[in-house]
């Protein structure tokens, strides 16, 4: 990585929809996402559980942004159009739930993302607006797939502090229904938490797919693209872990007396997760502008440490992931967690605090160590928080009010603490070079 040396970007390819197809990509499911997102915080159990009609205005806000960020970047409507149908598009995936049966549903979902489209992109076009190149899109998508998964690692913290994860008992299906038509008014409790991480991940795994098609049809690189391709095999992978979990071996359909869960393959299912999201993480910086038109890595007097307190940084955050997945499912001693939170408190604040005050002519080195730096501090106050609720005193098969929040928090920063480790050296790696020996 240190050596390597990146080519200009290529220019936008010709013609009007060949060029647009990535921006409506990135916008078309960058507000899916959100959609998605705001959907699932509005609804969870004994939370928010807003009215629909409030959703629904979420909803109707979020694809008109989507339409005047595509006004404004491509300076007509038709993108905005587009965007919004792709968007309505991948919201199939639940208005099938909603209205099953009914045969306007899916055209109904596309027609109305593309109205508001449209019109966010009329009210926010800018006539003349130059375009920019397919591959900065592409980055950008990078971008939505990585917060897409993020939130996929929270939805599934959410079901192992909640001890839901066998609370649909089959899989692919859903009781026996096909899990894109499970109706959502039986989504409640555990189910709503498992079922929900199961179309999650199915958005998930479409999002990854087109990522790694964008990055074919865009990128020049080999090695970006082999990393695609990989993004590929392990969200696939992923979803089988996952599946393999709750029945035990591979089949479309089990009675409830033929399930054997497997223990193992949730401890391997979470990590296996973590170290995707990581790798998104790096496909988005080696996909962003910077890092393409960043210079040759440039030799520095710090570059030998920094290189390889990055590298064993990295390490200690993949020891801690494994050690808290066990902790987690398993209920292991936690003073081996313990420990190496300290290890990783330590490593993390020398390097964030080293790569944001020695590299003040590198922004991107400033901003990782800063970031890191603070997600640290967070973390640590974050596992005082949950080793207090997981050991404090209480009732036999009760838990805290808030033993969940606190769990799940904890886990999610511990994966975005591993992504913003391997964004440090990654970019270390890009920017800055070993002295050579005297």
């Amino acid at each position: 990585m240190e050596a390597l040396a990146e080519k200009p970007l290529p220019a936008a390819p010709p013609g009007a929809a060949r060029r647009d197809a990535p921006a409506v990509l990135t916008l078309g499911f960058g507000a899916a996402v959100a959609m998605w997102a705001l959907g699932y915080v509005g609804r969870l159990p004994g939370l928010l559980e807003l009215p629909p009609s409030v959703l629904a205005l979420g909803f109707v806000a979020v694809l008109l942004a989507a339409g005047a960020l595509a006004g404004r970047a491509l300076g007509r409507v038709l993108p905005g159009a587009l965007a919004g149908a792709v968007a309505g598009a991948i919201n199939v995936l639940i208005i099938a739930s909603v209205a099953r049966g009914s045969p306007l549903a899916i055209p109904g979902s596309i027609a109305a993302g593309a109205l508001l489209g449209a019109v966010g992109a009329a009210a926010a076009r800018r006539p003349g607006a130059a375009p920019l190149p397919a591959t900065t899109w592409t980055g950008r998508f990078a971008r939505v797939a990585v917060a897409a998964t993020l939130l996929l690692l929270a939805v599934g913290g959410l079901v192992t502090s909640h001890a839901a994860g066998l609370d649909v008992p089959d899989w692919p299906n859903t009781f026996g229904s096909n899990m894109f038509l499970f109706p959502l008014e039986r989504m409640t409790g555990g189910i709503y938490y498992e079922h929900a991480h199961r179309l999650f991940g199915a958005l998930v795994g479409l999002t990854t797919v087109t990522f790694a098609g964008l990055v074919l049809a865009t990128d020049d690189r080999r090695w970006t693209k082999g990393l695609a391709l990989l993004a590929v095999v392990l969200v696939v992978t992923q979803g089988v872990l996952g599946g393999l979990r709750v029945t035990g071996r591979p089949t479309l359909s089990l009675a409830a007396e033929d399930l054997s869960p497997q223990l193992w393959l949730a401890v391997a299912h979470g990590i296996l997760g973590q170290l995707f999201f990581a790798l998104l993480v790096v496909l988005a910086a080696a996909t962003s502008v910077t890092w393409r038109q960043a210079p040759p890595p440039a030799p520095r007097a710090s570059g030998e440490t920094d290189l390889d307190l990055g590298a064993w940084f990295v390490a200690a955050v993949v020891v801690q992931l494994v050690l808290g997945a066990l902790l987690r499912h398993y209920k292991i001693d936690p003073t081996w967690h313990v420990c190496m939170a300290v290890v990783v408190v330590t490593l993390g604040g020398f390097a964030g605090v080293r790569a944001w005050g020695l590299y003040p002519d590198l922004p991107v080195l400033r901003r990782a160590g800063l970031a890191l730096a603070h997600l640290v501090a967070l973390q640590l106050l974050l596992g005082i928080g949950a080793l207090v609720v997981t050991t404090m005193e209480r009732p036999e098969g009760t838990r805290v009010a808030w033993h969940a929040p606190i769990a799940t928090a904890h886990q999610t920063t511990g994966a975005v603490i591993l992504g913003c480790a391997v964004l440090l050296r990654i970019w270390f790696g890009r920017l800055v070079a070993r002295e050579p020996a005297a």
